[in-house]
């Protein structure tokens, strides 16, 4: 194990932090800014963190808020508490999984190594509320799925799916079970996406996506939105999803 790390050595600045900027409780703030430290090396993969005390002299909070705080840490696997001894970092967040986010047609076809595919609801009738008109027409009615990904035993995304009712008749049940939603359309004979778009919004996690995704309230989620029109004009699939802040990755090539 590396040596401790000072409190000197993880202050960023020597202004008190101001928890009333964030509707979050303490603790959560508190435990995003460890993870940080984690995240981006400031706390080294076996480096002891400072103590309780350090921390909530620190961070001007009381002592529990840091020991809640650290509990997030270590359901997360980032530290590790040892009698007489401290606590140790033990990961960091990345080292779990990355997820990456698509920013081309070919990757969204491609499902990450590992995962599976939890159908929450399907085969309901509804349409969509986030439909951009100015991309196309809408289908007269939709399917609709709702559906949640896991990899290494985590869930870490949620979706939300439309497809255009007439196109959903010819789209196997069993494939929403393993296929990404662009990879089923461009499997399906006879159909021709010629535009597709997607958006990616940041946001926090409000108590249901919370459970859903098994994520601190509050913690960064990145919300994607995603539409594809046929020939005729038509918008055939519209999705939102939602991805846990904290494996998402953005990889575009620039040149």
């Amino acid at each position: 194990m590396d040596r401790k790390m000072t409190q000197a050595q993880t202050r960023n600045s020597t202004a008190p932090i101001d928890f009333s900027r964030s509707a979050a409780a303490r603790y959560v703030q508190l435990a995003s800014l460890f993870r940080r430290r984690v995240e981006s090396g400031q706390w080294p993969v076996g480096s002891q963190i400072p103590t309780v005390d350090e921390l909530a002299e620190e961070c001007q909070v009381a002592r529990a808020t840091v020991r809640q705080a650290l509990d997030l840490l270590q359901a997360e696997q980032l530290i590790e508490r040892y009698r007489a001894k401290g606590t140790f970092v033990t990961g960091k967040p990345q080292e779990q999984f990355w997820c990456e986010v698509a920013s081309n047609w070919d990757g969204q076809l491609i499902a990450p190594d590992g995962v599976s595919i939890e159908i929450l609801s399907a085969r309901d009738r509804r349409m969509p509320s986030s439909a951009d008109l100015s991309l196309g027409k809408l289908a007269q009615s939709y399917q609709y799925w709702h559906r949640r990904h896991w990899r290494n035993g985590r869930p870490y995304y949620l979706g939300e799916v439309f497809i255009d009712e007439k196109v959903c008749r010819r789209i196997p049940a069993k494939a929403f079970e393993t296929k990404t939603s662009m990879r089923i359309l461009r499997d399906l004979p006879g159909l021709e996406i010629v535009e597709a778009h997607q958006t990616l919004t940041l946001g926090s996690a409000d108590p249901e996506l919370a459970d859903l995704l098994q994520l601190p309230l509050n913690a960064p989620v990145a919300h994607v939105h995603r539409s594809a029109v046929d020939r005729n004009g038509t918008i055939v699939f519209i999705g939102d999803g939602i991805y846990r802040g904290d494996v998402v990755r953005l990889d575009i090539r620039l040149k």
